[in-house]
């Protein structure tokens, strides 16, 4: 029998009340920052790194997350709010869609929500370190309904260039989605499959492939969108602009974490970066919370 940290109603509170104060989700908020510190807290709490004992998180049940570092983040900082608002997200949807690509699995944890969930998931993660921990993180968990791929997800089926990022290797990226990578890196080489084949399986995608996800996006058409919806991480201004302006021509929407999750009306209501929060892609009329 495993181990487990006394249940945590921290994480029962926030659960119940992230859907009911969508329009407060914007970073900058009060409540937002709010929030951000006392989950911050909670969480440096039971997934620290001499406990690595299992969790009750909130409406996804026992969580079993080891600590890991990944240079100067550690895996505590998958858990920031940002996150934790996108889980809520699976939560509030899990009756409208079915199957979820999770692309940029890192060490597992939107797969292993999203299965508690009760989705079918497929997870592509390039970096073979991280790809193993999230086999492990999958195993740990008991969880059946993902299909993991050490694969990263592009334009091309290739094989491509990917650097990683060793003071931080959740900015690791496949080479040219970043200007300037910083600090000690390594080259490797990793497969490739093609966005759009894989995205025609699914009715949700979760993103986040450090800036590449401009090329893979700027690849589809409207009719890829009728089936399928998406949250995405935008890596920087460049892509934002780019994001808006092609998603705007096909009349696809776009709703923006920054801005409460109201409609991207123009490109000054993009997000440029992490801090600005996720990007709702849909053909859909309204933001499904």
């Amino acid at each position: 029998m495993r181990s487990q940290v006394e249940a945590s109603s921290f994480f029962n509170i926030l659960f119940e009340l992230l859907p009911t104060v969508i329009d407060k989700h914007g970073p900058v908020t009060p409540l937002s920052r709010l929030l951000k510190y006392a989950a911050r807290q909670e969480i440096e709490r039971v997934f620290c790194e001499e406990k690595g004992l299992s969790v009750q998180f909130g409406p996804f049940g026992e969580l079993l997350f080891p600590f890991h570092r990944m240079g100067a983040v550690d895996s505590r900082n998958l858990f920031d709010l940002d996150e934790l608002i996108l889980f809520s997200f699976y939560s509030t949807n899990k009756g409208r869609y079915k199957k979820v690509l999770d692309a940029g699995a890192n060490l597992g944890l939107h797969s292993i929500i999203l299965s508690r969930c009760g989705y079918d998931v497929i997870a592509y993660e390039p970096d073979p370190i991280h790809y193993a921990l999230l086999v492990e993180n999958l195993k740990k968990n008991r969880i059946v309904g993902v299909e993991a791929v050490n694969k990263a997800l592009s334009t091309v089926e290739s094989d491509l260039q990917f650097i990683r990022v060793l003071g931080n290797s959740t900015s690791s990226h496949l080479a040219g989605a970043k200007a300037n990578p910083y600090g000690d890196l390594e080259y490797l080489t990793v497969k490739t499959c093609i966005f759009k084949e894989v995205m025609n399986d699914v009715d949700l995608v979760k993103m986040d492939i450090e800036g590449h996800e401009k090329d893979v996006l700027l690849s589809t058409s409207a009719e890829e969108w009728f089936h399928t919806d998406a949250m995405v991480e935008v890596g920087c201004k460049e892509n934002a602009d780019a994001v808006f302006i092609h998603f705007k021509s096909m009349k696809i929407n776009l709703f923006a974490q920054k801005n409460g999750w109201d409609r991207v009306e123009s490109i000054n209501d993009m997000p440029t970066s992490y801090r600005d929060g996720s990007l709702f892609i849909t053909a859909k009329e309204q933001m499904p919370w």
